[in-house]
């Protein structure tokens, strides 16, 4: 039991040594049912830094979780904190290898195109269908990333802001990306030492990996996607407005080697390898492309998104 002295001395250390943003992530606890767990995974994430002392980080947590209108068990808190610290303590070898992608598998690519089905046909196997011809970005992003997160979109590839999700509404349909992941913090160092609000290090766990072509037609792609939603959830299919079609799969919570064991399979089917790196800009769902010509999503299955 933490004594109101033990509280009091908490409050005032964060008060005076957290950044404001950091504050105000402690401060921004959804409720009960919004996304609580990952909120802890999120914002123990972004406070490593600055408690060394993991207890005391723990403390902290407890703290900000207590009028979220459910029981926030001290193991939960605690899973949060470790977890999170065992993604950032990955050898820097691994974090930033450079992956030798295997080659396109032409047998067995043939093979899954020849027994999948068309693009229009996945398109009429999508369980979320609109029968309008209005934008729908803002309530599929709602769905795809719940809660208030930071998000990172752009109009063109050199363009990035990072803003939270509130911040997006309203905006969202104009812009042709998005980094498929929450963001750790509104700015991030990139390898050459600048500060960007797109780079590696404050883009968060992955949420979505997104399985992208840059050859073959759409019904190819089409029959790629298919075949690999038998080994990870197919959550969305995005029309890129030129040539050709990306899979949104959800991967929160899975281990890394598992998610690249299955990207290395997409890409011997092949997808792009450059959808690898977490903060790579994906099209922007429903959005817009530089041309003027709609991003549409033909496929939605937001029952796979598993929290």
């Amino acid at each position: 039991m933490k004594t109101n002295r033990e509280i009091t001395s908490l409050s005032l250390k964060v008060a005076k040594n957290l950044p404001r943003w950091v504050k105000t992530q402690l401060a921004s606890c959804p409720p009960a049912g919004k996304g609580v767990h990952r909120w802890l995974y999120v914002v123990a994430l972004k406070l490593h830094p600055y408690f060394p002392d993991k207890a005391e980080l723990e403390r902290v947590l407890d703290m900000a979780t207590r009028n979220c209108g459910r029981e926030v068990s001290a193991a939960e808190i605690e899973n949060a904190v470790r977890d999170s610290l065992r993604f950032l303590e990955k050898p820097t070898s691994q974090t930033q290898a450079v992956h030798r992608w295997p080659d396109r598998n032409e047998e067995q690519l043939q093979a899954v195109v020849r027994d999948g089905p068309k693009f229009a046909e996945l398109a009429a196997m999508s369980p979320v269908k609109w029968n309008d011809d209005a934008r729908h970005t803002e309530e599929i992003i709602d769905v795809l990333f719940s809660g208030n997160p930071l998000l990172c979109g752009g109009l063109k590839q050199a363009y990035s802001l990072t803003r939270t999700r509130e911040g997006w509404r309203g905006f969202l349909e104009k812009q042709q990306f998005i980094v498929p992941s929450p963001m750790l913090a509104t700015y991030g160092m990139t390898k050459s030492g600048n500060k960007s609000m797109r780079t590696i290090e404050n883009t968060g766990p992955r949420r979505f990996l997104v399985v992208e072509f840059d050859t073959g037609t759409f019904d190819q792609h089409a029959a790629v996607l298919c075949h690999l939603l038998r080994y990870a959830p197919l959550v969305m299919v995005v029309h890129s407005g030129n040539k050709s079609a990306h899979g949104w799969f959800f991967c929160a919570g899975g281990q890394e080697s598992a998610v690249e064991r299955f990207f290395r399979y997409a890409v011997s089917l092949g997808a792009d390898p450059a959808t690898w790196t977490r903060c790579q800009f994906v099209r922007m769902p429903d959005g817009q492309r530089d041309n003027g010509k709609r991003q549409s999503v033909i496929y939605f299955n937001p029952s796979l998104i598993n929290e």
